[in-house]
């Protein structure tokens, strides 16, 4: 993690130890101003990328255009690496239905959603 990122790694106390979160503010005080402006989802998905963050798969131009985010001119694509998955679905259609409204969503937003 390059050095400036290094500083949004924020250690904290649980009662089952030490436990680990990238912090946004601390991102906001390193210059990325709009943080505090992004829609919830879009924060979540922000300190996913800081917390896969290696320069590799997870650049810092990565994070800079995440951090950039604007729903009405997405660019790029996000380096999204999901840990775990939680689903309440037992017959599987809401998961569908869910999947089918992302793809319209896209549609009219004028992306590509057939990939």
């Amino acid at each position: 993690m390059s050095d400036k990122l290094k500083e949004t790694r924020v250690e904290f106390e649980t009662g089952s130890g030490k436990a680990y979160l990238h912090s946004l503010p601390k991102l906001k005080e390193l210059g990325y101003d709009k943080v505090d402006k992004l829609p919830f989802s879009v924060k979540i998905l922000l300190e996913a990328v800081l917390r896969e963050f290696d320069g590799y798969a997870v650049t810092e131009k990565d994070i800079e255009a995440l951090a950039n985010y604007n729903a009405k001119d997405p660019q790029g694509e996000i380096p999204f690496k999901p840990s775990r998955v939680v689903l309440q679905d037992f017959t599987g259609v809401p998961a569908v239905v869910d999947l089918a409204a992302l793809r319209s969503a896209m549609e009219r937003m004028g992306g590509e959603a057939t990939d």
